[in-house]
């Protein structure tokens, strides 16, 4: 029997494995391709591992192009965007524990706004962010996206997790809302945040269609634009293609095994699936 679960425990391993191997192998074949030489990356049949590593692909993604560019704008938009994670944050807690007029139907409206698609409203957006000023600016890419019904939805849900008890006590020792939720409220949130929070880097980090649509200077372009833009640039040069597809993958899996652990318990304490 015992041997039996070995074998069981053993093929499922085998399987996970080789999964993982299938899954990750588009990724390492784009980090290994950034790494050819030019007259490599061209050749036919395709290697997988470079004769000799080169950076000449990212030196003129940086130096040539302006990638620097295009990455200074996008850490500005995450920046922006983990301003609007904040103010979610305290909007979650606030439906959560405190009652006043209406919270009900105003979270209900909060959460409807998810079913309504980002090509519909962007007409009315542009227009309104037009009138005061906030076409091709950093903070005009990043202020549609500051709050969404579902990073509300999330917050909320952790909140109601953390017990009335604990708050109580911190309000009889003299604390005041702010302090409660500065000093309990956020270290108690600490998987919240982390899902939160790699949410709102991936969503800036990956923002495409708004700022090719509300950037009409390439000076604000961002990472995502400017790689679609690559093309159009040069010549057909795959190690550079390559280079710019990893400026913009690596940073994403490195955030997120970072924080994995956090990220797992904020969904299973939060109730999703």
């Amino acid at each position: 029997m015992r041997r039996s679960q070995r074998i069981r425990t053993l093929a499922i391993g085998a399987a996970l494995a080789l999964g993982a191997v299938v899954t990750s192998f588009p990724f390492v074949w784009m980090v290994l391709s950034s790494l050819k030489p030019l007259s490599e990356s061209r050749s036919i049949p395709p290697t997988v591992l470079p004769s000799t590593l080169t950076f000449d692909a990212y030196q003129q993604l940086f130096s040539q192009l302006d990638f620097a560019r295009y990455l200074l704008n996008t850490l500005g938009v995450v920046a922006l965007s983990f301003v609007g994670m904040l103010l979610v944050v305290v909007a979650g807690y606030g439906f959560a524990k405190f009652r006043f007029p209406f919270r009900d139907a105003m979270f209900m409206v909060a959460l409807a706004t998810m079913m309504i698609p980002a090509q519909v409203t962007m007409i009315p957006t542009f227009l309104i962010l037009n009138g005061v000023h906030l076409v091709n600016t950093l903070l005009g890419i990043a202020a549609p996206t500051l709050v969404s019904g579902f990073t509300l939805f999330l917050a909320r849900q952790f909140m109601t997790t953390i017990p009335d008890e604990i708050l109580e006590a911190a309000r009889l020792d003299g604390a005041g809302e702010l302090r409660v939720l500065r000093s309990v409220v956020m270290p108690m949130s600490k998987p919240i945040l982390a899902v939160l929070g790699v949410l709102t880097f991936i969503g800036g980090w990956n923002s495409f269609l708004w700022p090719l649509v509300i950037a009409t200077d390439s000076d604000n372009y961002t990472l995502s634009v400017g790689l679609s833009l690559l093309n159009r640039q040069l010549t057909v040069n795959p190690a550079l293609q390559m280079a710019g597809a990893s400026v913009m993958v690596v940073p994403i899996l490195i955030v997120f095994v970072l924080l994995q652990r956090h990220i797992v318990r904020g969904f299973a304490l939060s109730g999703l699936k």
